[in-house]
This record gives structure tokens, sequence and C-alpha cells, in this order.
């Protein structure tokens, strides 16, 4: 793991194989290795596969007061910087989503091709802010309650019923990385619809036809506002990467080392 300094921050990244970059953006209520660890090998036969822990996760710090956007952005343009020849290839689970397409945005010399798997533009949707709202509270008083709601929105419902009791019960103990509850805040304040108008990369956009967290009509916006956009549905909640791994795995290969835009 290496550690860098970042507008006054430490951003830890790993990376692994040989080639451009391609750097994965995991999302709000976990870190780097728990939403890529699975996945990461089968890219690195092409590239080098850079997984950056951003905003407080994997002893990533952030600086006091309310979380910006503007932070992980420089977090994560940083790590490209660093970690890679640019231009790379941007994947962004979530949150991460949200932070890649505003990284692609703002330093479009960055990014080669963007995915953003289960994104979205904006959280003024009463629906999504009062799931947030929800799970802000949860966070702060209980986080076995959290993650046990986080779950029910996550993963598609004969997903969760097939993992069992035990298995349920087990995964909501796991504590959760540092600083959840302020990207869950930050979840709540997203509006990059104007930046969105002006990213250049080709885009692909993945979302979950189960996703209940965010649910397909607010990625679908995604496409509506990114020019040189492609969107696709899986059979997925919102947790794509965990319920379809082999899936995303091909379709994002196929997007970035197979077909041009």
């Amino acid at each position: 793991m290496t550690t860098i300094n970042v507008a006054g921050t430490s951003v830890n990244y790993s990376a692994t194989g040989a080639g451009p970059g391609l750097v994965f953006v995991h999302g709000t209520s976990v870190d780097a290795q728990g939403n890529f660890g699975h996945v990461v090998d089968r890219f690195a036969d092409q590239r080098r596969v850079i997984c950056p822990n951003y905003g407080g996760a994997g002893n990533s710090t952030i600086p006091d007061g309310s979380l910006v956007l503007d932070t992980l952005v420089e977090q994560i343009a940083g790590t490209i910087r660093h970690a890679a020849t640019a231009p790379v290839d941007l994947v962004g689970d979530s949150l991460g989503a949200v932070v890649a397409a505003a990284t692609a945005a703002r330093y479009p010399a960055l990014v080669r091709k963007l995915v953003l798997v289960a994104g979205w533009a904006d959280s003024g949707d009463a629906r999504h802010k009062m799931v947030f709202d929800t799970w802000a509270r949860l966070e702060a008083s209980d986080a076995e309650l959290a993650s046990r709601y986080g779950m029910a929105l996550a993963v598609k419902p004969a997903f969760l019923t097939a993992l069992g009791e035990a298995t349920i019960a087990a995964l909501s103990r796991q504590p959760a990385p540092s600083e959840t509850g302020r990207r869950i805040d930050l979840g709540s304040r997203i509006d990059i619809r104007d930046a969105l108008r002006t990213i250049t990369a080709p885009t692909l956009i993945i979302r979950g036809s189960h996703d209940y967290l965010i649910p397909p009509y607010q990625t679908a916006l995604l496409r509506t506002l990114i020019n040189n956009s492609q969107d696709v549905e899986v059979d997925s909640g919102h947790a794509v990467f965990l319920e379809q791994g082999d899936e995303v795995v091909a379709i994002i290969r196929e997007f970035l080392f197979d077909r041009a835009m």
C-alpha cells in the first residue's frame, strides 16, 4: 500500500498489474478492498489496476467539518497523477461513481474512458433524501442497524434471502470504514448535473434493475446528461460487483479493452 499527500490529506492506494492505468473508486460504506478486491486480478492482465481509499476509508484522511465532493475529487486526481501515466480508465461504484464523474469533468486530460456503476447525478429527489437521512441517523446511533438497513436496500431480495440469517447477522456486525457517516451525509448533498454535461470521455453507465438504494431512474439521468455515453442494466441490486461480479467484469472489459466508441 502506497500513501501520498493530497490537498492536505493522506491517501493510500494499492496497485497491481502492468500497462495503462485503470483506477477503481469505491462506494460509501466500503473500502477499496471490500468493494473491488475480488475482481482486481481479472483486469490486471491488461492494466495497472489502482485502487485508492478516499475520504476516511482505509486510513485515508479528510479535513474536519462537512465533507465536500471537491476533496474526494482532488484525492482521486492526485492518485492518478502519482500512480499512473495519464490518461487512465476510471471506474466508480455508487458514491465512487459520483466522484469519478466529477473527476472526469474537472480533469478531462486524466481520463480516457469512464465507467459509472450505480451512480447518480442529483440528491434532490424526495425519496433519496428520506433514504439517506434515515441511513445517516442509524449510522450515528446504531451501526449494526445501519448495516442491516443498507443491506436491505443494496442487494435484491432473493440474493439477501439466499445469504441466510447467520450470514446476514455476521455481515451486519462488521464495522463500517471510518467516516462512513460523513460520506452518507455527502451522498445526500450531491448535484453534479452541470458537471456531467462537460464530460468528454466515452462513458459506460451500469445500473441494477433491482437497485433500491439508487433506483434505476436516478442512474438513468447520467445517460441523459453525459454526451458520448451508453448504458446497460443488469439483474442486480445496488451492489452490482457483489451480486453480478462475472457479468459486470465482462461488460467493463468489453467496453475498455475490446471495443472502440
